[in-house]
């Protein structure tokens, strides 16, 4: 399998040499980082060409790096019934770059990238619909960025009084910040911290 992917990187890189910035090899996956100018290019290589025949795109993602220049990478994964082989493509995106839609290639695409838009808030330049999928309307920010606050910035509740849902800044009741659970490992010879607490008052017992 590893020479079979060699081999595939080497004809890639061969036709798509302005496209692909590096292959790797790791846990029998094959991963191309591409460029982001010749992305649309690269896609089109891996779904048409015939010792390739990606024609299948299974998902998009990104990843967030803040640290980083280039904040973002774009992921791909294709498959090749074909050649019964996937591959990885990955692309390096800064925060105020747009990144081409690749809809027209593969229709799958249309809700792949709306759903990486409304998560991590990356534009797609040529997209027929770009707006949020999974959030709801006017909601702010982009969930799955690192910055993001694990509690988001809006709770939604049922207002009794007003007879409708409202929207509400989120505010958290302190003692909810407290946690203090049993360990799962309750019942063993040795004692976990934290067990001491519930072990002192549980009845029977001594502290």
């Amino acid at each position: 399998m590893s020479e079979a992917l060699q081999e595939l990187a080497a004809i890639i890189e061969m036709k798509q040499p302005e496209a692909v910035v590096s292959s790797t090899i790791t846990h029998g996956e094959l991963t191309l980082v591409a460029n982001l100018a010749n992305l649309e290019a690269l896609v089109e290589c891996l779904r048409d060409d015939a010792s390739c025949r990606f024609t299948s795109l299974v998902d998009i993602t990104a990843v967030d790096y803040p640290e980083r220049a280039q904040r973002f990478d774009m992921v791909y994964h294709f498959l090749s019934m074909y050649r019964n082989q996937r591959i990885r493509v990955k692309v390096a995106v800064r925060d105020d770059q747009m990144v081409p839609s690749i809809h027209e290639l593969h229709p799958s695409a249309n809700w792949f990238e709306r759903e990486v838009f409304d998560m991590f808030g990356i534009l797609f330049s040529g997209h027929p619909d770009l707006r949020r999928i999974l959030t709801d309307y006017g909601f702010r920010g982009y969930p799955l960025r690192k910055d993001f606050p694990t509690t988001g910035y809006t709770e939604v509740r049922y207002d009794e009084a007003l007879k409708r849902v409202v929207y509400e800044p989120v505010n958290l009741v302190q003692e909810y910040r407290q946690f203090d659970f049993m360990s799962p490992w309750e019942g063993a010879d040795y004692i976990l911290p934290g067990d001491d607490k519930a072990r002192a008052g549980a009845p029977g017992e001594k502290p």
